[in-house]
């Protein structure tokens, strides 16, 4: 097993975290925006990778070098045994750290930008450029990831996948540019019942009473929690729906996706999928800024100029943005249906909340009740079938 590339992936990492102002307990980012804390980043977010493209912990690097892995063509597993998976407990520490603190400085870099009078569009678009650019060098760095082998024919079927994922990053941006991330996250949990619409009425897929019957309750946490939002504002919750509808879209353009035969073993990793996705997404969304802040990039590169927040924390986001979305697939993979809920409840409370007090947004007690109402109720639509199925009687 070959190592070379771990170092520079380690490297990088550290010296983007460290040029971030992200590499000490209590140090801040200090700009003309008023940087918050953020806490270090762990040099393990960009993990290492063999020779056939799997990405490797920390965890299970020291356990093939004591001897007690055994790689077979594929992702390293280490030997069952009575303990803890160590190993995804590391996924899922890296993947709420990871979007932690890309909501930190994709806020930190709209602020800086200008607020809600700055480049939304902008700052998206260029985080999916980063994200590009890193997993061109995954695929071009010595032992590094395996390339792809997909066809035109295969890109062509990735582009609905690719426009929705651009589109719902897009939206997303813009609406933490509007509003305060808290609130934009909050309207977020609610995209269960965008896809649940979408599901029954556009792509034929039943969706059962009792997870209709979930609904109300996410749509009333949400409203509840928008009631008292200090920071509110009517952009911030129109684009945050509209994300959802993207990504809504994008997960049922995803299955049918995956239903291309052949198409799986021509991707070779979720890695790759992820890195097409990302490249595709990029030159995508380069129509949509030249349209809506095209005339004002100039202005962009000016201020980019004179004030480091904008472009320290544009490339950290960028970096986190791609980091955790790909350790979160890894991680998913890994679990079943009810720990995916969980995870992803206890993910976005995390952020919610952890964002709100890094930031100094509010945290009425009418929108925590409204957050936790609308989050419990999509943990709820999430395992609601399993709980209501007919038990089968064994004789």
């Amino acid at each position: 097993m070959k190592f070379s590339l771990s170092l520079p992936l380690c490297v990088l990492f550290a010296s983007a975290a460290s040029a971030f102002g992200m590499n000490g307990g209590a140090k801040s980012l200090v700009s003309q925006t008023q940087q918050a804390f953020v806490p270090k980043a762990p040099a393990n977010m960009v993990q290492a990778v063999d020779v056939q493209g799997n990405r490797m912990n920390s965890v299970a690097l020291a356990a093939e070098a004591s001897g007690v892995l055994d790689v077979r063509g594929g992702a390293a597993e280490v030997e069952k045994s009575g303990g803890p998976d160590i190993g995804l407990i590391v996924y899922f520490a890296l993947w709420y750290l990871g979007n932690y603190m890309y909501n930190i400085s994709n806020k930190l870099a709209l602020n800086a930008a200008g607020g809600k009078t700055g480049f939304p569009l902008t700052i998206s678009s260029l985080q999916l450029g980063i994200g590009s650019l890193y997993g061109l060098f995954l695929w071009l760095a010595p032992d590094g990831r395996a390339k792809p082998k997909v066809t035109l024919d295969d890109l062509k079927k990735m582009l609905p996948v690719a426009f929705c994922f651009m589109g719902a990053h897009s939206a997303s941006v813009f609406a933490m540019g509007m509003g305060a991330v808290s609130f934009a996250q909050i309207v977020k949990a609610s995209e269960p019942a965008f896809a649940a619409v979408l599901s029954q009425f556009v792509y034929g897929k039943k969706v059962s009473k009792a997870k209709w019957l979930c609904l109300p309750i996410v749509i009333g946490g949400v409203i509840l929690a928008s009631v008292k939002e200090l920071d509110f504002a009517v952009s911030a919750l129109v684009s945050a729906c509209i994300a959802n509808l993207f990504a809504a879209f994008r997960g049922n353009e995803n299955k049918k996706l995956m239903e291309t035969e052949g198409l799986k073993d021509r991707i070779g990793s979720i890695g790759n999928q992820f890195a097409i996705t990302s490249i595709m997404g990029f030159i995508l969304s380069l129509p949509v800024v030249i349209a809506r802040e095209g005339s004002r990039f100039g202005e962009f590169v000016e201020i980019a100029k004179t004030t480091p927040a904008i472009w320290k924390n544009l490339i950290a986001s960028g970096l986190w943005f791609y980091g955790y979305n790909e350790v979160a697939t890894m991680t998913l993979k890994k679990t079943g249906a009810v720990t995916q809920s969980v995870a992803n409840t206890a993910k976005r409370v995390i952020v919610i909340v952890g964002v709100a007090l890094v930031l100094g947004e509010s945290l009425d007690p009418i929108k925590l009740i409204g957050c936790s109402i609308g989050i419990g109720g999509v943990f709820l639509y999430s395992i609601i079938d399993n709980l209501v199925k007919p038990k089968v009687i064994k004789e």
